[in-house]
């Protein structure tokens, strides 16, 4: 694989994980509500997703999500469910008061699961993988799959770095916002309506 090809992936590749999405977004929510290291965690989980669409795309399991209107909306309402699930127990939280003293821990477990549940209970990631990673592969070529994975591990990369220093941003704009009084129940709020609004949003999408 030429290396213009791979600068070009990278290149775009920076640009998809600035764009604001769902994995950001969820990045920064929990790094505001939780600190910067429940932020990093995430990143990385949710970056960890990507090598479950990568292998996906390169084994053409995608394809049957594009073929299958049925296993596309199971997979976008299990997803969509999760989310409002996590609004949910956002809402639940929103009279807490968020302090250095007295703030939810979340075990890494927990924050991992999550992390990785969201980002793999989106059909559409798959489908973007299957879509996006072909275009920078060498036709012609017995190795499609193998550089399909290579690509997908730029990507998880690159995306792991974006996400971590979203995280870091964000985790010190919790703390500032943590100074200031009755911002814990602003900061659970915002939580469960950007969680609500990115299920609703995912459920509703068409295909």
């Amino acid at each position: 694989m030429d290396v213009d090809v791979i600068l070009s992936f990278l290149a775009v590749s920076v640009l998809l994980t600035i764009i604001p999405g769902p994995d950001n977004l969820f990045v920064i929510a929990q790094s505001i509500g939780h600190g910067r290291k429940a932020g990093v965690v995430t990143a990385l989980s949710l970056c960890s997703g990507v090598l479950v669409h990568t292998m996906a795309a390169a084994l053409g399991i995608s394809a049957i999500l594009v073929r299958s209107s049925f296993a596309f909306q199971l997979v976008k309402y299990a997803g969509a469910a999760y989310l409002l699930y996590l609004a949910w127990q956002a809402w639940k939280e929103r009279d807490a008061v968020l302090s250095a003293e007295n703030q939810p821990l979340e075990s890494a477990g927990s924050l991992i699961r999550k992390g990785i549940l969201m980002n793999v209970l989106n059909p559409k990631v798959s489908l973007f993988f299957l879509a996006f990673l072909p275009q920078f592969v060498s036709p012609g070529t017995d190795g499609a799959a193998l550089q399909m994975v290579g690509l997908g591990v730029l990507f998880m990369v690159q995306a792991a770095v974006i996400f971590t220093l979203f995280a870091l941003f964000a985790g010190s704009l919790g703390e500032w916002l943590k100074k200031r009084p009755q911002t814990g129940r602003l900061i659970h709020l915002g939580k469960a309506v950007l969680f609500a609004f990115i299920g609703i949003r995912l459920a509703f999408s068409g295909k």
